[in-house]
Formats: C-alpha cells, sequence, structure tokens
C-alpha cells in the first residue's frame, strides 16, 4: 500500500487552482477596463503556479492515470509562458492572448481523449469532461486567432475562457481522479527473479 496524500493534495491543488482562474475569468469579464500591465503581472503569476500544481498533479499518481496523464507536459509549458509573462508584462497583450488560447485549445483536446478513456473505464459522468472540453477549444480557437478586435473585447473572451478552463479543469479532477485508501503500489519494491519461484 501507499499513501494517499500527495493523491489528495493535488487533487485540492487542483481544485483550488480550477477555482480561483474561474474568479480571474469573471473578474475579467466583469472589469474588461483592467490594466495589462496588471493583467500581464496576474496572468504571468497564475500560468506559473499552475503548471507547478499540474506537475504535481502528474507526480501524484492517482489510481486511474486520466485527469493528470497529460499534465506533466502542459504544466512545463504553462510555468514556461508564466515566466515570460512575468518577465515582459508590459505590452504582452497579444502573446497573453494567444498563449491562452493555445494552452487552454490543446489542455481542451486532451480532455476530449480523457472523456474518452474515462468512459472506457466505465465513468459514468465522463460526458460531462467531453461537454465542458467543446466549448473550452473553441474558445481557445477565437482566442487564438484575435476574433474580438477591441483590447475590451479580447478582455472579456480571454475571461470566458479562463472561466471555461477552469470549469473543465474542476469537472476532469472531480470526475476522474479516484482515491482508494488502500491502493496498491505500481510495481513490487523487491526485486524480482527466476529463483525465487
Amino acid at each position: 500500500m501507499r499513501s494517499t496524500k500527495l493523491i489528495k493534495t493535488a487533487k485540492a491543488g487542483a481544485v483550488i487552482i480550477s477555482l480561483l482562474m474561474c474568479a480571474l475569468g469573471l473578474l475579467l469579464i466583469l472589469f474588461p477596463g483592467l490594466s495589462v500591465d496588471a493583467l500581464g503581472i496576474i496572468l504571468g503569476a497564475a500560468l506559473l503556479i499552475s503548471g507547478t500544481v499540474k506537475i504535481f498533479g502528474y507526480l501524484s499518481r492517482d489510481l486511474y492515470r486520466l485527469a493528470f496523464q497529460y499534465d506533466l507536459a502542459l504544466g512545463l509549458l504553462l510555468a514556461a509562458l508564466g515566466v515570460i509573462t512575468l518577465i515582459r508584462p508590459r505590452g504582452a497583450m497579444e502573446f497573453i492572448c494567444f498563449a491562452m488560447g493555445l494552452t487552454a485549445m490543446t489542455d481542451a483536446l486532451l480532455r476530449i481523449q480523457t472523456a474518452i478513456e474515462a468512459r472506457r473505464f466505465g465513468i459514468g459522468r465522463w460526458w460531462l469532461i467531453f461537454a465542458a472540453a467543446v466549448p473550452t477549444a473553441v474558445i481557445g480557437i477565437l482566442l487564438v486567432f484575435k476574433t474580438a478586435e477591441s483590447t475590451g473585447a479580447l478582455m472579456v473572451t480571454l475571461g470566458v475562457l479562463l472561466l471555461a478552463d477552469g470549469i473543465l479543469n474542476l469537472i476532469t479532477v472531480l470526475t476522474a481522479v479516484k482515491i482508494i485508501q488502500n491502493q496498491y503500489p505500481d510495481a513490487i519494491d523487491a526485486d524480482y527473479t527466476e529463483a525465487d519461484e
């Protein structure tokens, strides 16, 4: 048996980050006039923290291996984008929109695969992940191509994307992360040889 503390911590961290993304999305929707410098610093920090939590989630090795299965690469990407955004927050609106749109679109497409695999696992609410992933991917594509022209409209679109991605991640974690008290380890700790038979 192995401890479930790491998995519980990863799940709690993912839930908190998802709720903070939703809150930040609502903030941008309600107050689209937020300065670009402030937005760059806030989003840079959020990306860095979110990337760190995703890496931690991947390392937690939950039972189903669904919710966090792609989070190592995605976490590294988010952390790197966070550092870049923090270093150059001034005038970074175009970069922020492109980076957030691309990462959210990638995350949503990977979550569609997660939903399909969750269905194979027999998780009854797999369709919730799928239903949240599709609109998130579409909004990510819209933001990458900046269909909204004005800064205010971009801020609102970015807010909607953060809200949608936060909801998607929350649904994924609550649906696909299974914690079992007596979970067995992935591999036998002792060395195995034919002489042991």
